[in-house]
Protein backbone atom coordinates (compact mmCIF):
# COMPACT_ATOMS: atom_id res chain seq x y z
CA UNK A 1 0.00 0.00 0.00
CA UNK A 2 1.50 3.29 -0.98
CA UNK A 3 1.74 6.28 1.31
CA UNK A 4 -1.68 8.07 1.41
CA UNK A 5 -4.03 4.85 0.44
CA UNK A 6 -7.50 3.98 1.40
CA UNK A 7 -8.33 0.90 3.16
CA UNK A 8 -12.26 0.47 2.88
CA UNK A 9 -13.36 -2.89 4.97
CA UNK A 10 -17.03 -3.53 4.55
CA UNK A 11 -18.39 -4.68 7.65
CA UNK A 12 -22.31 -4.96 7.87
CA UNK A 13 -25.14 -3.03 10.54
CA UNK A 14 -24.64 -6.42 11.93
CA UNK A 15 -21.70 -4.99 13.65
CA UNK A 16 -23.20 -1.92 15.16
CA UNK A 17 -26.24 -3.64 16.77
CA UNK A 18 -26.98 -6.91 18.51
CA UNK A 19 -28.89 -9.47 15.67
CA UNK A 20 -30.69 -12.12 16.06
CA UNK A 21 -29.59 -15.19 15.24
CA UNK A 22 -26.83 -14.32 13.03
CA UNK A 23 -24.34 -14.41 16.04
CA UNK A 24 -20.91 -15.77 14.60
CA UNK A 25 -21.95 -13.05 11.53
CA UNK A 26 -22.56 -10.25 13.73
CA UNK A 27 -18.86 -11.47 15.92
CA UNK A 28 -17.06 -11.03 12.95
CA UNK A 29 -18.63 -8.04 11.87
CA UNK A 30 -17.78 -6.16 14.78
CA UNK A 31 -14.06 -7.64 14.55
CA UNK A 32 -13.96 -5.81 11.67
CA UNK A 33 -14.32 -2.50 12.80
CA UNK A 34 -11.89 -3.30 16.12
CA UNK A 35 -9.61 -4.42 12.95
CA UNK A 36 -10.06 -0.85 11.20
CA UNK A 37 -9.32 1.05 14.43
CA UNK A 38 -6.26 -0.86 15.04
CA UNK A 39 -4.83 -0.20 11.37
CA UNK A 40 -6.25 3.40 11.24
CA UNK A 41 -3.85 4.23 14.45
CA UNK A 42 -1.21 2.02 12.37
CA UNK A 43 -1.16 3.24 9.19
CA UNK A 44 -1.80 7.37 9.98
CA UNK A 45 2.20 7.85 9.96
CA UNK A 46 1.75 7.12 6.58
CA UNK A 47 -1.12 8.82 5.70
CA UNK A 48 -2.97 5.83 4.90
CA UNK A 49 -6.39 5.87 6.19
CA UNK A 50 -8.56 2.68 6.99
CA UNK A 51 -12.44 3.10 7.21
CA UNK A 52 -15.08 0.46 7.51
CA UNK A 53 -18.79 0.68 4.72
CA UNK A 54 -21.54 -0.75 7.12
CA UNK A 55 -24.41 -1.15 4.91
CA UNK A 56 -27.99 -1.84 5.69
CA UNK A 57 -29.93 -4.76 3.99
CA UNK A 58 -28.96 -4.06 0.20
CA UNK A 59 -31.35 -5.07 -2.43
CA UNK A 60 -29.82 -7.66 -4.25
CA UNK A 61 -30.41 -11.76 -4.05
CA UNK A 62 -28.09 -12.68 -1.57
CA UNK A 63 -30.08 -10.61 0.83
CA UNK A 64 -33.33 -12.19 -0.43
CA UNK A 65 -32.48 -15.50 0.04
CA UNK A 66 -31.24 -14.41 3.50
CA UNK A 67 -34.73 -12.87 4.07
CA UNK A 68 -36.61 -15.67 3.05
CA UNK A 69 -34.49 -17.50 5.67
CA UNK A 70 -35.32 -15.43 8.18
CA UNK A 71 -38.85 -14.60 7.82
CA UNK A 72 -40.10 -18.01 6.12
CA UNK A 73 -41.68 -15.80 3.05
CA UNK A 74 -40.72 -15.29 -0.25
CA UNK A 75 -39.03 -12.46 -2.39
CA UNK A 76 -40.75 -9.54 -2.41
CA UNK A 77 -42.94 -10.50 1.44
CA UNK A 78 -40.11 -10.80 2.64
CA UNK A 79 -38.11 -7.82 1.78
CA UNK A 80 -41.45 -5.72 2.71
CA UNK A 81 -40.90 -7.38 6.69
CA UNK A 82 -37.53 -6.67 6.78
CA UNK A 83 -38.28 -2.77 4.93
CA UNK A 84 -40.36 -2.39 8.23
CA UNK A 85 -37.16 -2.91 10.18
CA UNK A 86 -35.29 -0.48 8.23
CA UNK A 87 -35.85 3.34 9.59
CA UNK A 88 -36.53 4.59 5.92
CA UNK A 89 -38.30 2.15 5.28
CA UNK A 90 -36.27 0.81 2.09
CA UNK A 91 -33.05 -1.54 1.25
CA UNK A 92 -30.11 -0.12 0.42
CA UNK A 93 -29.17 0.39 -3.19
CA UNK A 94 -25.63 -1.39 -4.36
CA UNK A 95 -25.31 1.91 -6.28
CA UNK A 96 -25.26 3.70 -2.58
CA UNK A 97 -22.49 1.53 -1.29
CA UNK A 98 -20.33 2.05 -4.15
CA UNK A 99 -20.69 5.69 -3.84
CA UNK A 100 -19.55 5.59 -0.31
CA UNK A 101 -16.67 3.51 -1.42
CA UNK A 102 -15.92 6.35 -4.11
CA UNK A 103 -16.14 9.16 -1.49
CA UNK A 104 -13.49 7.04 1.01
CA UNK A 105 -11.28 5.91 -1.61
CA UNK A 106 -10.71 9.56 -3.16
CA UNK A 107 -9.08 13.09 -2.85
CA UNK A 108 -12.35 14.35 -0.75
CA UNK A 109 -11.74 12.41 2.01
CA UNK A 110 -8.25 13.05 3.08
CA UNK A 111 -9.11 13.57 6.69
CA UNK A 112 -11.22 10.57 6.93
CA UNK A 113 -10.09 7.49 9.19
CA UNK A 114 -11.13 5.40 11.69
CA UNK A 115 -14.88 5.77 10.77
CA UNK A 116 -17.61 3.72 10.64
CA UNK A 117 -19.78 4.85 7.33
CA UNK A 118 -22.91 3.58 7.72
CA UNK A 119 -25.03 3.27 4.75
CA UNK A 120 -27.71 1.87 6.39
CA UNK A 121 -31.04 3.38 6.32
CA UNK A 122 -31.11 4.01 10.28
CA UNK A 123 -30.85 0.72 11.08
CA UNK A 124 -27.68 1.00 13.07
CA UNK A 125 -28.93 3.63 15.50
Amino acid sequence: MPDGGSIIITSSVAGLVGTPQVSAYGTAKHAQIGLMRSLAVDLAPRAIRVNTINPGPVANDFQTAFEEVITKQEGKEANAIFDTLIPLGRHIPMADIAHGMLYLAGPHSTNVTSTIFRIDGGMGG
